[in-house]
């Protein structure tokens, strides 16, 4: 779907404390970019931000970070957060936003930025096979994560597509992770904390069932 362009979105992000627009210039510098050294979870392809909005106003003791590649998107993740810290009466000092390619997360973070956990929700499924290297589960994306990812790091994947989810168990065997826990019906089942994304709410309202699994690298 194509994303209409928002003139107000640019200089909003800004002027946003927690947006960074040149992401490259802290790569291996992250966790002291946050007020507290304290474990960072990441986000990728964090959209219109409500997952995040839903995770950090709670988890003061997390940093979290998100990544997506467009001002349209992550200007409305930008007051979607403000507004759940809002509720809470607190600053969102816990959280980071960034504008930059995924494919490309090497040229802003690094093994120095080791973060505890992964985030990938209901990703673009690239359903033709000439696209599938795109995928965010693709083996050679899971290599770069596997490079910033701290020791017994985890990935957390939801999905609502059978083929992409199919594919993806086997593009983490081949990459070396350990499933540690899956589901082919994530809300039939009693799992970790679940935030719903606008599209998992979609989804639902749909009755299609959502798949998930927990990777991690075996730890020797």
């Amino acid at each position: 779907m194509r994303m209409r362009n928002k003139p107000w979105a640019a200089p909003e992000l800004n002027a946003c404390e927690f947006f960074v627009r040149n992401p490259s210039e802290h790569i291996g510098k992250w966790h002291a970019y946050f007020s507290r050294r304290q474990p960072i979870h990441l986000e990728l392809g964090c959209g219109k931000g409500l997952f995040l909005a839903g995770l950090a106003p709670k988890h003061p003791e997390i940093n979290y970070m998100g990544i997506d590649l467009k001002d349209a998107v992550l200007a409305p993740a930008k007051r979607n957060i403000e507004q759940a810290f809002q509720e809470q009466n607190r600053k969102p000092d816990n959280v980071v936003l960034m504008a930059q390619d995924i494919e490309r997360i090497l040229t802003v973070m690094n093994a120095e930025d080791a973060v505890e956990r992964i985030y990938i929700n209901f990703c673009n499924p690239w359903p033709k096979a000439k696209h599938n290297k795109r995928r965010l589960t693709y083996p050679r994306m899971l290599e770069n994560y596997k490079q910033i990812l701290a020791k017994g790091g985890e990935i957390y994947f939801k999905t609502d597509d059978d083929p992409l989810f199919a594919d993806s168990l086997s593009y983490f065997a081949e990459s070396g992770f350990e499933i540690i826990k899956i589901t082919y019906d994530l809300h039939a089942e009693n799992w970790p904390e679940n935030v719903l994304t606008e599209h998992e709410k979609m989804f639902m309202e749909r009755g299609i069932k959502i798949k998930a699994l927990i990777a991690k690298i075996p730890v020797s």
